[in-house]
């Protein structure tokens, strides 16, 4: 039996991957997985579900530091040993990332990429690695000071972007200096201009394995957009161009661990320009497993150390939709998640 720390709970109208990961896991794990929540909010709503983790243990927030999440995760070993952890939000992932050694001398294994790695696919280096891999990607200013914004009226529109998450269509000066300073009071500076394309938007999510090689890619067409811009419903494709880049940049990378690739194909000439690389699991990966990409257990297998094989059976056509349902618990039950920052499930009510 493995412990399974997974993070990444919440599964709102923006879902985080892990609740995905976690039922792509157990679809392959025949009762030889146990899955350990780790939540930053008492709330998260995968953090309450019993059906799907035995426990939840809250984390500090990423911006508390290494130390601090390295202190919090020997306590959590302490109370039940961990085999491996997987980690599915951006901002937490430096952290992880700097502790790979200090975890995996404590039996927690993980299967991450590099600090050099998670910075060359960075928002603010995007430009200077396609640029090196030979691929295309909208044009892209780092502002530190709105005031020194020299857009002209033909410039715009442009797309307002935080360094880590939220992005925002902006057509005129005033909207651009606007969302410049709402992205900033929540993500800090430096705020990511970006040139504005139209287009069909594509994701793909894929696996490398550290050495160059791609051990799968899936491909994923959002059919129904939340407010945020979020797939709601998507179906899985077989687009070549799409599967051709998406390996192109995970081979050249020597990429370690999952990564998602949103691309637009523009309408002025038909080429796919990459909007964004993900270095995590997208929230859509069980789509990607349903359609014979399970790459959450390929994770597993290579963060334990255990031969894995490419996966090659993929099937387009697969639709999924999220829906909403309500978790019913009471506020007795998951008290000690708000004072003592951890819940055990098979207590349950």
């Amino acid at each position: 039996m493995y412990n399974v720390a997974v993070t990444g709970l919440n599964a709102g109208d923006s879902p985080a991957p892990g609740v995905a990961v976690i039922r792509c896991l157990r679809e392959r794990a025949e009762g030889r997985v146990n899955f350990i929540g780790l939540a930053y909010d008492a709330l998260e709503s995968g953090a309450l579900d019993k059906q799907l983790t035995a426990g939840v243990y809250l984390l500090p927030y990423p911006k508390s530091g290494k130390e601090i999440l390295l202190e919090r995760l020997r306590y959590i070993h302490r109370q039940i040993p961990i085999d491996a952890v997987i980690p599915n939000l951006d901002a937490e992932l430096p952290n992880f990332i700097q502790l790979r050694q200090e975890l995996t001398a404590m039996g927690i294994h993980t299967f991450l990429p590099s600090e050099e790695q998670f910075k060359q696919r960075s928002k603010e280096n995007l430009n200077q690695l396609c640029n090196r891999l030979g691929v295309k990607t909208p044009i892209t200013r780092l502002v530190q000071d709105p005031s020194a914004l020299d857009f002209h009226p033909e410039d715009f529109p442009v797309m307002v972007k935080g360094l880590f998450y939220e992005a925002y269509a902006a057509f005129t000066m005033e909207e651009a200096i606007h969302y410049i300073h709402k992205v900033a009071a929540r993500w800090g500076y430096p705020v990511l201009v970006q040139e504005y394309l139209e287009g069909e938007e594509f994701n793909a999510a894929a696996m490398g394995d550290g050495t160059g090689r791609v051990l799968g890619v899936a491909g994923m067409k959002k059919l129904v957009f939340t407010d945020k811009g979020k797939g709601w419903a998507c179906v899985s494709i077989e687009n070549h161009k799409l599967a051709e880049l998406t390996e192109q940049v995970v081979r050249a990378m020597r990429w370690r661990g999952p990564m998602e690739v949103e691309a637009l194909q523009a309408k002025k000439d038909g080429e796919f320009y990459i909007i964004e690389l993900n270095p995590r699991f997208p929230a859509w990966i069980y789509l990607a497993a349903a359609a014979g990409m399970n790459f959450p257990h390929l994770y597993l297998q290579l963060a334990l150390g255990q031969p894995v094989n490419g996966l090659k059976d993929y099937t387009p056509g697969v639709v999924f939709t999220n829906y909403t349902t309500n978790l019913i618990t009471d506020l007795k039950y998951i008290g000690p998640l708000y004072t003592n920052g951890e819940l055990q499930h098979e207590k349950a009510i």
